[in-house]
């Protein structure tokens, strides 16, 4: 495969640019399990993940998330 470097890319409009950075996210969401998760991201979910089932009161609904975010807005 050959290397391809940013500046190749400068020629194409900002609509393209943004178009081509979708496309290059898509073919990455498209096959999560290539993407490695950092130990130390996987460590925090599982203490997040301890602490809620400690304490599961603790936690927010996606409701009542979403309610708070939206009226910070």
């Amino acid at each position: 495969m050959s290397r391809v470097t940013f500046s190749e890319f400068l020629h194409l409009s900002p609509a393209e640019r943004i178009q081509l950075a979708e496309d290059l996210w898509d073919s990455v969401a498209a096959h999560p399990e290539q993407v490695a998760t950092p130990p130390e991201q996987l460590a925090e979910l599982q203490r997040r993940l301890a602490e809620l089932d400690e304490n599961p009161e603790s936690g927010e609904s996606w409701d009542e998330v979403k309610a708070r975010l939206l009226k910070s807005l």
